[in-house]
């Protein structure tokens, strides 16, 4: 069995999708953060069979919550103080989402200024459906 030392200060998501951690790292940027990062794939889990987990000893305040609700609002953010859990944050998806993705629509003023920032605004919170702010392009999901 694998065992990964628990962290002092910082943040566990948990119930991550399995296969999803390194996508996630990216997204919320992890790579450019001085920080001790541990990336747990395909955990066994009663709940979910398969699970990743991201363990990460830095500053709680330095994750975007959007950004993760977004990719996936079903994850669990443990929040670490003494080497204890002191805070279970719940998730949601966000009403607006910038620059986590990107307008495909080639007549999107987003295509022509370059310096504009790509907007998503929750169209169906329902259907997790986000639509671009400029030309309201659905976003494909299973694009992410």
């Amino acid at each position: 069995m694998l065992n990964v030392g628990k962290i002092e200060e910082g943040f566990v998501l948990d119930h991550i999708q399995a296969g999803m951690a390194m996508s996630i790292y990216h997204h919320l940027q992890l790579d450019k953060l001085d920080c001790t990062v541990a990336i747990i794939k395909n955990a066994r889990s009663a709940k979910m069979e398969k699970k990743d987990i991201l363990k990460v000893e830095c500053d709680i305040n330095l994750l975007d919550l959007d950004v993760l609700g977004f990719i996936d609002h079903n994850i669990t953010v443990n929040v670490i103080k003494n080497g204890k859990i002191v805070e279970k944050k719940k998730l949601h998806l966000p009403q607006q989402i910038r620059n986590v993705i990107f307008c495909k629509n080639p007549r999107c003023i987003t295509s022509i200024e370059q310096e504009l920032p790509h907007v998503f605004v929750l169209a169906d919170p329902r259907k997790e459906i986000y639509r671009c702010k400029y030309c309201e392009e659905k976003f494909d999901r299973r694009n992410l």
